[in-house]
Parts: structure tokens; C-alpha cells; sequence
């Protein structure tokens, strides 16, 4: 990334710091706050959107998974892309572009336009993350490097619990447009530093950028996500749509890998998947990917609709995620440098019994249930994410980093995008089959059915008594489709653990 870097070369502490690093750290925080306000915002918000614009369950999840395709694609273009435009150009388009996005997407009048205002969304929000750090790490100097990087990690989470919280309230307050707007001031707020933070940072350069590469994995995905997405709709390989859809995929995948084989300087270089580090490190990114949004995806819906709960309890039940994480601070330091194959094990030990304790819910769910539940989800994923960024790029050549880092960005917001697909489809699956099964058994020659102690507004001889019954037992069988969804996830961390044993301790020079 270029830029002209200012840095300070004594060993003094973080307040040695000139004004310019602090006005530079409170940039990278507000981006990062923004960022991370946005991302369970639009989550809290789904059910009320989903009611406002008459979607179903399947459809309204396109909200966040083609926003997590569309951050998974763009993001290896940063590296081009601030070479190109330099830092101040960028993260100033950057930070315009992703607040306009959220002011449109609180407009918008349709599914088709939300989706497509969350997409660019995606797009222009996909940098703010990945360049912010980059920024910090070449502004300061190394001895204070894990300082400001902690500064920067407490930003990134506080934004994920104040989003729920703040945007439950506007929601409440007004309704659901109100909350995308909440995004709008701290984005002015992030331009006004950006400008003045970086205004010495606007050198530009003309890199080659491999765009074969990018253009056929990013179809690929695209057509993977497509096909999780639609495939329930249009019943699988039996509609002509998937069929192509897959077709177009796995011929693009195959032009990817024979690109990247062949090429001089291909988009992946596949000397990055010789160091066992790296490899098994975008594994676990990938699966860390599949755990971070999924819950967020899932429990909003299911205690709006199942429960009737308050968008303001859903909002402070999905900020309990962010409380585990801030937990996590106080042991991930000294885990990292001392265990660091325990501290992945043992989070991602924690997230599967964090999946598994939500796959014993039942409909009478509690509010400390949900409560501690996300709060151990998110205590185990920071315990995991440090320890596994570390040893994923330990052994990796220090050239080959940056490239890297991309790869390792884009699997993991690709893991989350396919898995909350994959989710979605068990949960409505699993609905419509136990609805099926059920209802075999309402029957006025069902003895069960005709005991007095059932409740009269039951009474089958009545067409308000089915409709009653119908929707308890269409409530029931979506509660099973959502454990189902549960053990998903559980067992997708269970499966993983086992991962951080192969990593290898020792570091190589770069």
C-alpha cells in the first residue's frame, strides 16, 4: 500500500504518540466502528423488514448473505486499489460510498432495492477493515504495535454491540428505515478525520493486478452462493436455473485453479498453500466465518416470530455476544503468546458448546437462555480469531503476506455467507417436514385431540380452532428447524477443533 508513513522511532509508550498517530487512531476507530455498527444492525432489523416489504424467510436472508458476497469479492482489491488512489483517496471513497449505501438501503421500497443498496454496501465497506489496520501498523512503530492494534480490536467489537442496541431502539422508536439512517453521522464523523488524518498520504502508484484470477473465482462464489441461496426455491438440480448456475461455477473454478497454476504472477499464488500454517489457517477462517453471522442471522427472526419479543430485548440478547468478546481481552494476550494451538482448540470448543446448549432450546426459551448463550459464542470466538491469525502468517514469507492476508479475508467472509445460506435451508426444510408430520396426527379420531382439558380455542369443529392450531403447530416445527440449524453450527466448530493440533509452534524468519 503506499502513502508517505509517519511514524515515531523512539521506544517511548502509546502517549509518545504525535497528533497526528492519535488523530490517525481515532480515524481507523470511528471506520471500524461504523463498520461493525452495520454489520448486526441490518440483522436486528430483518424481521421488521421482512414483514414491511413481504418477504419470505429464504429471500430477506439475501439481505446479509450477498452483503457478506460482495465484502468476500471486494476485498482483495484493496491492496490494488490503494496503490491506485492512494490511502486518503480510498478510505475517503470508501467511507462515502458505504454511507450513502446505508442512507439508500433506509430508503429503498423493495426487496430487489435493499439488496442491491446492501451489496454496494459490501462493496465500499469491504477496505475499511483490512486498510485501517494496515494503516495503523505502518504508522506506528513496531514496539507499539500490539497497543494500537488492541486500541483498534476493542473499536472493532464495541461496534457489533452498540449496532443492536442502538438500532433496536430506533426500530422501536420509528421502524426499521430509522436504523440504516442512524449510520449516516458517525459516517460524516469518519469522512471529516479521514480527510485531515491521511492528508499526507496521497501517493499513488500503478500496480499490475491479476484480474483473470480475481474475475473467475469471484464468478465462482458468486455462482456458489447463487445455488445456496435459489436451490430450495427451484428445488435443486432439477430446475435448468442450478443447473447452469453450477455449470458456470465449477467452469470458472477450473480456469481459476489452471490460471493460478500457470500464470506468472496469478491472483493466488500457490505457493501460499505449501506453508501447512497458512493452509490449515484459512481452513479455520473459513469455519470461523461459518460461526460469526449465522446466530445473528437465526435468533432475530426466531424471537421475533416465535416469541414476540420486543425489537429492544433482541437487540440487547444480540449485543450479549459482544460482552463475551470483550471478556475475552482480559485472557487472549497471554493465551496467544503462550498457547496459542490451546487458545484455538479450546474457542472453537467453546462456540460447539455454545451451539449445542442453543440446540436443546425449546419454544419456552428464556431471556438468560439466549443471554449466555451468545455471550459463550462470543467469548469463544475471540479466544479463537487472535491465536489463529498469528500462527496462520508465523510461517508465511513476509512478501507474501499481504496476499495473503486477502485469501485469508476472503474465505472467512465466504464461510459466512455460504453457511447462513446453508442454515436457512435447514430451517425451512426442517419447518415444512415437521409441519407435515404433524398435522398428520389433528384428526377429530385423535382421542388426544377431544380430552377436556385441551384448551377450547383448540376445538377442531371450528375453522378459527384448525387455524389456531395450524400456527402452533407451524410454530413448533419452526422451533425444531432452528435447532436443527443449532447443532449445525455446533458440530461445524466440533469438527474443526482437531485443526489446531497440525499448526505448527515454531516461526521461521521473513
Amino acid at each position: 500500500m503506499s502513502g508517505h508513513v509517519e511514524v515515531i522511532h523512539t521506544q517511548g509508550g502509546i502517549f509518545s504518540c504525535t497528533g497526528r498517530q492519535w488523530l490517525i487512531l481515532l480515524m481507523v476507530q470511528l471506520s471500524n466502528l461504523l463498520f461493525g455498527m452495520t454489520i448486526t444492525l441490518a440483522n436486528v432489523v430483518l424481521p421488521e423488514v421482512r414483514g414491511t416489504l413481504s418477504a419470505t424467510q429464504d429471500e430477506i436472508s439475501w439481505v446479509i448473505t450477498l452483503n457478506l458476497v460482495a465484502t468476500a469479492i471486494a476485498t482483495p482489491l484493496t491492496g490494488w486499489l490503494s496503490s491506485r488512489l492512494g490511502w486518503r483517496n480510498l478510505m475517503f471513497a470508501t467511507v462515502t460510498g458505504f454511507t450513502i449505501s446505508s442512507f439508500l438501503c433506509g430508503v429503498a421500497n423493495s426487496l430487489e432495492a435493499l439488496i442491491l443498496f446492501r451489496v454496494f454496501q459490501g462493496i465500499f465497506g469491504a477496505p475499511i477493515m483490512p486498510m485501517g489496520q494496515a494503516i495503523l501498523l505502518a504508522s506506528f512503530p513496531r514496539h507499539l504495535h500490539a497497543t494500537a492494534l488492541v486500541i483498534w480490536g476493542i473499536g472493532a467489537v464495541f461496534g457489533p454491540v452498540l449496532g443492536p442496541v442502538l438500532g433496536s431502539m430506533a426500530t422501536e422508536a420509528y421502524n426499521w428505515r430509522a436504523a440504516f439512517f442512524m449510520i449516516v453521522p458517525p459516517g460524516f464523523a469518519a469522512m471529516t478525520t479521514i480527510w485531515f488524518a491521511l492528508s499526507g498520504h496521497t501517493e499513488r502508484s500503478r500496480p499490475r493486478f491479476d484480474w483473470t484470477g480475481f474475475l473467475t473465482l469471484s464468478v465462482a462464489i458468486l455462482c456458489a452462493q447463487l445455488i445456496m441461496d435459489r436451490g430450495q426455491r427451484w428445488d435443486w438440480f432439477d430446475a435448468p436455473e442450478i443447473v447452469i448456475l453450477a455449470v458456470v461455477g465449477l467452469v470458472a473454478l477450473w480456469m481459476f485453479v489452471v490460471h493460478c497454476l500457470t500464470a506468472s504472477q496469478p491472483f493466488l499464488n500457490p505457493k501460499l498453500l505449501l506453508d501447512r500454517n497458512f493452509s490449515i489457517g484459512i481452513l479455520l477462517a473459513f469455519v470461523m466465518g461459518m460461526l460469526s453471522f449465522t446466530t445473528l442471522t437465526l435468533f432475530p427472526s426466531l424471537l421475533h416470530d416465535l416469541r414476540e419479543y420486543p425489537d429492544s430485548v433482541i437487540g440487547s440478547l444480540l449485543a450479549a455476544r459482544g460482552m463475551g468478546n470483550w471478556l475475552a481481552f482480559l485472557v487472549i494476550v497471554p493465551l496467544t503468546r503462550v498457547a496459542p494451538r490451546f487458545a484455538i482448540a479450546s474457542g472453537l470448543a467453546l462456540q460447539a458448546g455454545a451451539g449445542l446448549w442453543m440446540a436443546q432450546f425449546d419454544i419456552n426459551l428464556t431471556f438468560f437462555d439466549v443471554f449466555c448463550s451468545n455471550m459463550l459464542q462470543g467469548f469463544g470466538q475471540s479466544i479463537t480469531f487472535t491465536p489463529m491469525t498469528v500462527m496462520a502468517f508465523a510461517t508465511l514469507p513476509r512478501h507474501l503476506v499481504t496476499e495473503g492476508s486477502a485469501i485469508f479475508t476472503l474465505l472467512r467472509n465466504f464461510g459466512s455467507s455460504l453457511f447462513i445460506s446453508l442454515c436457512v435451508m435447514v430451517l425451512l426444510r426442517s419447518t415444512a417436514v415437521n409441519y407435515a408430520r404433524m398435522t398428520e396426527f389433528v384428526s377429530p379420531f385423535n382421542k388426544v385431540l377431544s380430552f377436556p382439558e385441551m384448551p377450547t380455542q383448540w376445538a377442531l369443529d371450528t375453522a378459527t380452532g384448525l387455524l389456531r392450531v395450524s400456527n402452533e403447530i407451524q410454530r413448533q416445527a419452526a422451533m425444531i428447524g432452528y435447532i436443527n440449524a443449532f447443532y449445525l453450527m455446533g458440530f461445524a466448530a466440533a469438527v474443526a477443533v482437531p485443526l489446531s493440533c497440525m499448526m505448527r509452534l515454531g516461526s521461521q524468519s521473513r
